[in-house]
C-alpha cells in the first residue's frame, strides 16, 4: 500500500532524514519511534505532501505522491502533533471546511460529519465553538478531521494526547477499526500506546531507519526465567550442561521457589531448551514451579538503540 525508497531530506546543512525506505501493507498499524529529531516528523509531513523530499520516491496504492499529491491527499488523514484549529468556528463548520477541503460533498459530507462525530464522541460538542473546548475534546476534533472520507492512510502524531484513560481506550479501538480497511502509522512517545496497538515498529535514530521488525519479534528475547525447588549449585549443575544454554543468574527467592535468570546462546531454540531444562530439573530430584520466555521490553530496547547511537558518535569523535 505504502512504498518509501531512499527518502532524504535536509535542512541546510543538517540532513534530517537520511535514505530511509520501508513498505507497509494494508491493514498493518505501525508504531513509528525515535527521540526529538530523529527525524520522524519530517517524514509524516513528506508521507502527507506537506513537504517535499530532496531525493527518494513515495508511492501510496500504486500513486506515486510527486506526480498524483491532490488525488493522494483526498485518500490521506493526517493528525499533526499540533493542529492548527479556528478558534472562532464550531466543531461542526470546520469539520465542514475539513471536508471541503477533502473535496466531499452533498449528503456524502454531512453524512461523514456525522459518522466521524459519533466514532469521536464529539456529539454533545458538535454545535459548540472551538475556543471553549477541551484539550482532550480539541484533540477529538483533530482525529476527526483527520478520518473524514475514510482515508486508505492515515498517519496519527500522539493521537491520544489530553485524552483520560477512558478517551485513550475508545481512541485505541478507533484506530482498530480504522486499520480493517486502511492503513495506519502511530507517531507516539507512549511505549504502551504501540505494544497496545501495532503490528510493526519502524525506529528513527539520528535520520536513519534503525530498526524495521513486526513488534513480536522485537518482544522475543533468548532469556528464560526458571522458578525451582533446587538450589543454586543443584540448579547450575542440572541445566548448564544442556545445549544451548549460557549464563545463569539467581534472581533471589520467588512465591514458591529459588528463582534463576538463564541466558541462552543464538541460534538456540527456546522450546527445545525449556524442554530439556523442565526434565533436567525434574531429573535431579527437583519440583519445577515456573517457567517462561522472558520478552523484551520496547522501552529498553528503544533505549538501546539510541545508547548505540551515543557510543558511536563518541567513539568517532575520538
Amino acid at each position: 500500500m505504502l512504498d518509501v525508497s531512499q527518502l532524504s531530506r535536509s535542512y541546510g546543512d543538517f540532513k534530517a532524514v537520511d535514505e530511509v525506505s520501508f513498505s507497509i501493507g494494508s491493514g498493518e498499524i505501525v508504531g513509528l519511534l525515535g527521540h526529538n529529531g530523529a527525524g520522524k516528523t519530517t517524514i509524516m509531513k513528506m508521507l502527507s505532501g506537506y513537504l517535499e523530499a530532496d531525493s527518494g520516491t513515495i508511492t501510496i496504492d500504486g500513486r506515486d505522491i510527486s506526480t498524483d499529491l491532490k488525488s493522494i491527499q483526498q485518500d490521506l488523514g493526517y493528525l499533526p502533533e499540533s493542529l492548527p484549529l479556528y478558534p472562532e468556528m464550531t466543531v461542526a463548520d470546520y469539520l465542514d471546511y475539513a471536508s471541503q477541503l477533502k473535496r466531499i460533498s452533498g449528503k456524502d459530507k454531512n453524512a461523514e460529519i456525522r459518522r466521524v462525530a459519533t466514532q469521536t464522541d464529539l456529539g454533545a460538542k458538535i454545535n459548540d465553538e472551538i475556543s471553549t473546548l477541551s484539550r482532550g475534546y480539541k484533540q477529538r476534533v483533530g482525529v476527526a478531521q483527520a478520518i473524514l472520507g475514510k482515508p486508505k492512510l492515515l498517519i496519527m502524531d500522539e493521537p491520544t494526547n489530553g485524552l483520560d484513560p477512558t478517551q485513550t481506550e475508545q481512541m485505541r479501538q478507533l484506530m482498530r477499526d480504522i486499520a480493517s480497511d486502511a492503513t495506519v502509522i502511530l507517531s507516539t512517545h507512549i511505549m504502551q500506546e504501540v505494544e497496545a496497538l501495532c503490528d510493526r515498529v519502524l525506529m528513527m535514530r539520528s535520520g536513519e531507519l534503525a530498526v524495521d521488525e513486526k513488534l513480536a519479534d522485537l518482544q522475543q528475547s533468548n532469556q528464560l526465567l526458571i522458578e525451582t525447588s533446587l538450589a543454586g549449585q543443584a540448579f547450575t549443575q542440572a541445566v548448564q550442561a544442556l545445549d544451548g544454554v549460557g549464563n545463569i543468574e539467581s534472581r533471589g527467592s520467588g512465591d514458591a521457589g529459588n528463582v534463576f535468570h538463564v541466558s541462552l546462546k543464538d541460534s538456540t531454540s527456546r522450546s527445545v531448551v525449556s524442554a530439556a531444562a523442565a526434565q533436567a530439573i525434574i531429573g535431579a530430584g527437583g519440583s519445577l514451579f515456573a517457567l517462561q520466555a522472558q520478552r523484551r521490553d520496547l522501552e529498553g530496547l528503544f533505549r538501546e538503540v539510541n545508547s548505540a547511537a551515543v557510543a558511536k558518535e563518541v567513539s568517532h569523535a575520538a
